[in-house]
This record gives C-alpha cells, sequence and structure tokens, in this order.
C-alpha cells in the first residue's frame, strides 16, 4: 500500500491511503460471501453463492461498501504501523477518495508528546519547617471540641459556644432558618456567610436579636454578593455551651490513638507535622512542575483532553452521589448548562491535571525510575489498612474470591501509580536543590551499601580472650 502522511496543527495526522487493487479485490470477495450467508438466494445454500451471482443480486455498491468495512477492520492497524504512527486515540474514516484505485483519507489524534527542555537546570529550594508547639496545641484543643459535651444554657453567648440562629435579609442568598454556628475565637475562610460573623453575635441571649451590616468585597465568589452592602438580621434560637472533656488518659482511650495522654499527645503531633509537610509539598510540586513546564513543550491532541475530562467530571459526579446529588441537579443550583460548566470549570482542572501527568510520564521515561517494590508493598498495606479501619469487610466483597482478586488488582494498580508519581517528585525535588544523582549511580550506591552491611553482620566478634596479648 502506498501512504501519504500530512501532519495537522491540532496534534493529529491525515493518513491518505491507496490500497492495491488485488486486495480490495479479495475484500469484496469476502464480502459477497458474508452477504450471501446472511441473505437468500434462489438454488443456493447461504454463503455458497458464486461471486457473480452475488453481485447481479445485491449489487456491485452493496458489496464494496461492506468490503471496505472489512478491509478498514482487517488493514487499519497494519496502515498504521507501515506509517509509523503512534495513535492516542481511535482514528476516523474521513473519506473514500476513490475505489479504481482504492484510496481512503484517515485523521488519527498522536499520542501526547512531550519535550522536557532543560529541566536539570531548573533550582527551587525546599524550606518547609515543622509546625510550632502552637500548631500542636490548637490540634490538641480541636481534638477536644470533637469529643466536647454541650448543653443549652440561659446566659449571653460566649466564644466556645454553639448556637442556633434564624437569618433573615432582602439579599436571599443570605436567608437561612435554624442555621447552626460555632463561635470560634479565630477566623475562619469556610465560616458562613462571612468571616467572624459569629463572634458578632456574642452577648446575645436566647430570644435576641441583632441585625448586622456588611459589606461583601468587589471580588466575593457569590456573585450576587459581591461588592453588596447587606443588611442582615440575626434572631437567636438556642445557646449551647460546651463542656471539654480533661486531658487524660480517659481521653486518649475514647479518641482510640492510643493509651495515655502521652501516647495521644505524640500521635497528634506526628499528625500535625505530616499534615503541614504533606501541605507543603503539594504547594512545593504545583510551583516546581509549573517551572519546568514554563520551559517544555507539551503537546496533546484535544481528545486526550476530553479524555482527562471525562475523569474530573467523574470524580465530581462520585463526590455529589456521596451527598445524595446528581450532576443535572448540581448544574440547575450552580445556574450553569453542562457545556459551560465544562468549558469555564473542567477543562481547566483536566488540562491542568493532564499536563502534570504528562510532565512526571516523561521524567519516569527519561530518567529511567523503576517501580519501588517496598514503597508499593508498603502504599498497597496501608491501602488495606486504611479501607479496613473505614468497615470494609474484606471476606464479604461482591463475586467471592473472583470479586477479591479484582479489588486486591485495583488497589495495587492504583498503588503502583501512586508510588511511581511520587519517586519521580523525588527526582524532580533532588534536581530543583542541586543534589540529582541517576537511577543508576543510585542502584550502584545502594548495593555498596548493602554489601557493607551484610560484610559487617558476617565478621567475626572478637572475645576478650580470643585478643592477642599485647
Amino acid at each position: 500500500m502506498n501512504i501519504e502522511k500530512q501532519y495537522q496543527e491540532d496534534h493529529s495526522v491525515k493518513l491518505i491511503v491507496e490500497i492495491d487493487q488485488d486486495k480490495m479485490n479479495v475484500y469484496k470477495r469476502r464480502a459477497a460471501t458474508k452477504i450471501a450467508s446472511r441473505g437468500n438466494i434462489a438454488g443456493f445454500r447461504p454463503g455458497k453463492a458464486p461471486y457473480e451471482i452475488v453481485v447481479r443480486t445485491y449489487g456491485d455498491p452493496a458489496i464494496t461498501e461492506q468490503a471496505v468495512d472489512l478491509l478498514i477492520d482487517a488493514e487499519y492497524n497494519n496502515i498504521l504501523k507501515e506509517a509509523d504512527i503512534n495513535p492516542g486515540a481511535a482514528g476516523t474514516l474521513e473519506s473514500v477518495d476513490s475505489l479504481t484505485p482504492p484510496k481512503f483519507t484517515f485523521r488519527v489524534p498522536l499520542a501526547p508528546e512531550v519535550d522536557l527542555g532543560e529541566y536539570h537546570s531548573i533550582r527551587k529550594a525546599y524550606e518547609w519547617t515543622a509546625p510550632e508547639q502552637a500548631d500542636f496545641d490548637k490540634a490538641i484543643e480541636d481534638l477536644r471540641q470533637m469529643y466536647a459535651t454541650t448543653e443549652n444554657v440561659d446566659r449571653p453567648i460566649e466564644v466556645g459556644d454553639y448556637v442556633l440562629v434564624d437569618v433573615k435579609s432582602e439579599t436571599t442568598e443570605l436567608n437561612r432558618t435554624g442555621f447552626a454556628t460555632f463561635v470560634r475565637k479565630e477566623d475562619r475562610d469556610t465560616e458562613w456567610p462571612y468571616n467572624g460573623f459569629a463572634k458578632e453575635l456574642a452577648g446575645l441571649k436566647a430570644g435576641e436579636s441583632k441585625t448586622i451590616t456588611h459589606e461583601f468585597p468587589a471580588e466575593w465568589e457569590v456573585e450576587e454578593l459581591k461588592g453588596k452592602t447587606a443588611e442582615i438580621e440575626v434572631t437567636v434560637k438556642t445557646v449551647r455551651g460546651v463542656t471539654l472533656p480533661d486531658l487524660d488518659d480517659e481521653f486518649a482511650k475514647m479518641t482510640g490513638a492510643g493509651e495515655t495522654i502521652d501516647a495521644l499527645t505524640e500521635a497528634v503531633r506526628n499528625d500535625v507535622k505530616a499534615k503541614s509537610q504533606a501541605d507543603y509539598d503539594d504547594k512545593y510540586f504545583v510551583e516546581l512542575i509549573e517551572q519546568i513546564k514554563a520551559t517544555a513543550t507539551i503537546k496533546y491532541h484535544e481528545h486526550t483532553l476530553e479524555h482527562e475530562g471525562e475523569h474530573v467530571l467523574s470524580d465530581l459526579s462520585n463526590r455529589l452521589a456521596q451527598q445524595s446529588m446528581d450532576l443535572d441537579t448540581y448544574f440547575k443550583v450552580r445556574k450553569t448548562t453542562r457545556e459551560q460548566f465544562i468549558a469555564e470549570e473542567v477543562n481547566p482542572v483536566a488540562r491542568k491535571r493532564l499536563e502534570r501527568g504528562l510532565i512526571l510520564d516523561e521524567i519516569v521515561r527519561k530518567e529511567n525510575i523503576q517501580l519501588d517494590n517496598d514503597m508499593l508493598d508498603a502504599e498497597y498495606n496501608n491501602t488495606l489498612n486504611s479501607l479496613a479501619q473505614q468497615g470494609m469487610d474484606f471476606s464479604k466483597i461482591r463475586g467471592g474470591k473472583k470479586g477479591q482478586k479484582e479489588l486486591s488488582q485495583s488497589i495495587a494498580m492504583d498503588a503502583a501509580s501512586r508510588v511511581m508519581t511520587q519517586q519521580a517528585l523525588n527526582m524532580i525535588k533532588s534536581i530543583a536543590m542541586g543534589e540529582y544523582k541517576p537511577v543508576e549511580e543510585k542502584a550502584v550506591e545502594q548495593e555498596a551499601a548493602e554489601e557493607e552491611t551484610v560484610q559487617e553482620e558476617s565478621a567475626p566478634v572478637e572475645s576478650e580472650q580470643e585478643k592477642p596479648a599485647e
């Protein structure tokens, strides 16, 4: 066959393929046999009528159309191989240019391509610092709040109380009935309707009201409140005081984090430290990958982005399902359409995820990073333990042993993906910090260290009696 390649700006290739006429005739005869096997030609068993009879009965156009389908199904992979094309998705038959000789035009999306550029010259300091004592103290207090008891109190609202209120305003978005809030000492970005709202209720008692005037900034996230000054009438319905548990061994046992308060404190300290470093790492690696991307060249077809967008939308759908909401309802609440939501919110997220993944995949390939089995085992076991702590009973998995095997394989694949991603992140971190060593050099150093450890463990130990006299 004769193939002409025309590369397109959208990272696809147009293949103009001319097929040998003799090969086309072979497929026409196969098509005739297939058509005849489904039909009923007088005097012949299904599929046994001569080619010329089938042509006279059904017509050459019908046979040619079937032959084209058979040829494409059978030869498409050979066409890609001969054209030396690495497809990123299934191609399409764009046109049948002629039948004598057979000539077809295919459009094939190409697999993504990444040129990392001079990524070894990237530098970024890693400046995480351990949390301070105040951070650990706050975590302990938050834990005490989780296990606190509450009761109705007949006194003015104080910091640390839970309050049930009705909220009325001419601005519809601010109306609430039976809204529960916690009067915190510190502000939180997640507080409704704005940071510090609950603290403005301090001093009120159940049954009392207060009108609050608040000016929302022009960049506020709720469209209807941007730059608006609103009057909010708040009526207190209930005030509940909080009694915190004592910091003792009983409290530690209550939380399940240890048998003693020292064990609980240590667990909280480790958790705060791990979360602090994880939060820093998230920001650090996002910024580091953006630095790499700034000098890299990334090419992919729109189909690849659409595929990633489907994953983003699926993740959102799963999270909404946990809240008993579907996507259509979510779009109505957000006052948007599916198409608009995908264009404005899904695609930007999908693009970032896709390009981040492509960069890390190319790091793995260029640096010849191999899966670390010890890390994989640890990640796999951590996932199993986490699922068990959430109450999953592996003996009751649907499908019996087959279901258990499929779940195990799924967990292993996810664990392998996370470990490989972490290894790639560790690699670009070592590059950014100027500590880069090729994988092969690291392997040699590790083997030498292991050999030295074996030698030390196997070396004979001289007893006092065996020591030579001085």
